[in-house]
């Protein structure tokens, strides 16, 4: 994966500024997300986080300065993943539907290569509740810019609210669990397709 920006303060205050430094980090991140996506957060180790990654243990504390800082530096980190992967998705598409659709796609896509990330993000409510919330309102803000957009367009109804967004994602969320998490080879572009057709007669100006 590439490296995103972690949100965490403590990860931010210790961005590595080498390249050497920064495929530690990712390194580290990416063993965490094993670690914690198979053990979950309790029964996890820093030890174990660090023999994945092949790093010492003395380069962990080089970056994070507990288990607690290296896990809420990945739930950001995977949120940040999540923008960056929908962002490339929708790249080029104008019109509205389609770019929900690519959007969707691109998040199925991530989560089938990225299972952990429900159990992670599902753990972070009671782990760290600020970085649980902080991902659904950023992601939920995303979605309403481009239904937003795309009322403004002419393309939606009128009146798309919060609401609206809130509705889109946690669709967007339980199609991800059942055809990316739960389903083996998943065909992402037709589940995208058929979503796509129900949010054309829900929300499509008729």
């Amino acid at each position: 994966m590439a490296l995103t920006q972690p949100a965490s303060p403590a990860a931010q205050d210790k961005t590595p500024r080498t390249e050497r430094g920064r495929k530690t980090l990712r390194k580290l991140l990416d063993a965490a997300a094993k670690e914690f996506g198979e053990k979950g957060f309790h029964e996890a180790s820093i030890s174990g986080i660090t023999r994945r990654a092949g790093t010492a243990l003395g380069s962990f504390y080089t970056y994070f300065e507990s288990k607690d800082a290296i896990f809420r530096a990945l739930v950001n980190d995977m949120s940040a993943q999540v923008a960056s992967h929908a962002r490339e998705g929708v790249e080029g598409k104008t019109d509205p539907f389609e770019v929900e659709q690519a959007a969707l796609q691109a998040f199925l896509e991530f989560a089938s290569d990225n299972k952990e990330i429900y159990r992670i993000i599902d753990e972070a409510e009671f782990v760290d509740p600020k970085s649980f919330r902080q991902h659904y309102e950023t992601t939920a803000a995303r979605i309403l810019e481009r239904l937003k957009s795309g009322e403004a367009e002419g393309v939606f109804r009128e009146g798309m609210e919060e609401a609206h967004a809130w509705a889109l994602m946690g669709m967007n969320v339980f199609l991800g669990l059942r055809y990316s998490v739960w389903a083996e080879n998943s065909d992402t572009e037709r589940v995208a397709s058929l979503a796509n057709a129900m949010l054309r007669s829900g929300i499509g100006r008729d």
